[in-house]
């Protein structure tokens, strides 16, 4: 994090999202105070709050992707969750520290892949040789004979050039296709998955947790080939080379260190009390339970106590129908940076559809390129889907970029199909071949709502 300054943050965020310059720069002071933070003093380092950030703006214009870039940029745990899921305390549904319980998990996830990956070579090594103790027989253990005829060779001269055999056919995949027999260990308890559904996944993380110590591991024999044996038996073996402990200590550290949670649809809960009635009547008591997670608690998961006081919070929605002043005092007061985010036109789905690293352009001429099509898209052609798109936006509902995704595949529904017959051939997609395409459907009104 030392080697990201912010102007080099929004840098690597402009790779895949174009424009958003406001809010690029938010993100990427608020990721730097981060750093910023950790070089204080410990006593004045826990004084200092995140700034949680809340991005304004319609749907499709790079909220999410924004923050999800962020986050894998400085390999941060991070989740997603729509505030319009959460329901107030005492109702059916998910409660508001179920998305510190995900993070922590995601997080233990994370921290555990690293450290498999760190020990890997080790892991490799230890699963040949149980690859290979399984494919060669125990050789009996004779007793030595002397011959009278100078020195005895070595007893372990013919076993062991056997085994230097078989681990290099091992290692040049010509064993991987034969099946051998091992043991796996089952994991899954039909008591419990009978148990789990839809509002129930702590009550189902705690079952699990509770049985574990009552019930043994099981045994069961399986046949499979070397590559897949070789797969598990890797696993098996890393997962005795790495500390678990350490693991869930580094994970949670990790959370309360350089957690990033993005709350959507947080315009989907603004509302006073009293301002609402009917069925959103606990608007207002989300926000209540939402309060403690943002201002700082601690938090109790299975890996834990998790505290929260430091984790970024960065907020997002739409704001049609609500405002940010809709959110109760308190809350507003957690999120000192309010950005708005630009509504998207000609120009920017242009850019979009050429110029990040994963442009829709590249994706599909990428896709095209797997079947042997070799898919051309010209310069007239970007123009003619973005202004397509940009017009579709106007008449229906404005849903920004994600508009493109739709036009995108109503324009290579037909080459998707007959592609396989279509090989070794040359497809050029110029602006006459999109308005062949797509102009009925524009033209048409109400035929553009559903299709399009």
């Amino acid at each position: 994090m030392d080697q990201l300054t912010p102007r080099q943050i929004v840098q690597e965020l402009d790779k895949y999202i174009i424009g958003q310059a406001d809010a690029k720069r938010a993100v990427a002071i608020a990721l730097r105070n981060r750093w910023r933070r950790q070089q204080l003093e410990p006593e004045l380092r826990e004084e200092v709050a995140p700034k949680n950030i809340i991005m304004i703006g319609p749907t499709g214009v790079g909220k999410t992707e924004i923050a999800r870039r962020l986050a894998r940029l400085t390999r941060s745990p991070f989740t997603k969750v729509e505030a319009s899921k959460f329901t107030e305390v005492g109702y059916v549904g998910r409660d508001v520290e179920s998305m510190i319980r995900d993070l922590t998990e995601l997080s233990r996830n994370m921290v555990r892949k690293e450290m498999i990956e760190a020990v890997e070579p080790d892991a490799v090594r230890r699963a040949e040789e149980r690859l290979l103790d399984m494919l060669l027989p125990p050789t009996p253990i004779s007793p030595p004979q002397q011959t009278g005829v100078g020195p005895d060779p070595p007893a372990e001269q013919g076993p062991s050039s056997t085994r230097d055999k078989v681990r290099r056919l091992l290692k040049e995949g010509h064993l991987d296709e034969r099946e051998v027999e091992i043991e796996v260990t089952e994991t899954q308890s039909p008591f419990v998955q009978a148990l789990a559904g839809s509002g129930m996944e702590d009550m189902e993380h705690q079952i699990k947790e509770m049985l574990s110590g009552f019930m043994p591991q099981r045994k069961k024999a399986r046949m499979v080939t070397v590559a897949e044996a070789r797969d598990i038996l890797i696993q098996e073996e890393a997962d005795k080379l790495i500390d678990m402990d350490k693991v869930t200590r580094q994970a949670v550290e990790r959370v309360e260190q350089s957690g990033i949670i993005f709350l959507d649809e947080i315009d989907k809960i603004a509302g006073r009390e009293g301002t609402y009635g009917g069925p959103d009547v606990s608007r207002g008591g989300v926000q209540r339970d939402l309060l403690p997670i943002v201002e700082g608690s601690t938090v109790m998961t299975k890996y834990g106590p998790v505290k929260t006081d430091h984790i970024l919070f960065i907020a997002a929605g739409a704001f049609h129908s609500a405002k940010p002043s809709d959110l109760v005092p308190e809350l507003q007061g957690r999120f000192p940076i309010r950005v708005e985010l630009e509504s998207l036109h000609k120009a920017e789905f242009i850019r979009i559809l050429t110029e990040p690293a994963n442009a829709l352009t590249k994706q599909y001429m990428a896709l095209m390129g797997t079947e042997g099509v070799r898919a051309t898209i010209t310069e007239d052609a970007v123009e003619e889907i973005a202004l397509l798109a940009e017009l579709v936006n106007t008449r229906t509902e404005n849903i920004g970029a994600r508009r493109l995704h739709t036009i995108m595949e109503r324009l290579f529904e037909e080459i998707s199909f007959e592609a396989p017959e279509r090989r070794g051939e040359e497809i050029l997609i110029d602006a006459p071949y999109v308005r062949k395409k797509l102009d009925a459907i524009i033209k048409d009104e109400d035929l553009s709502r559903y299709i399009l």
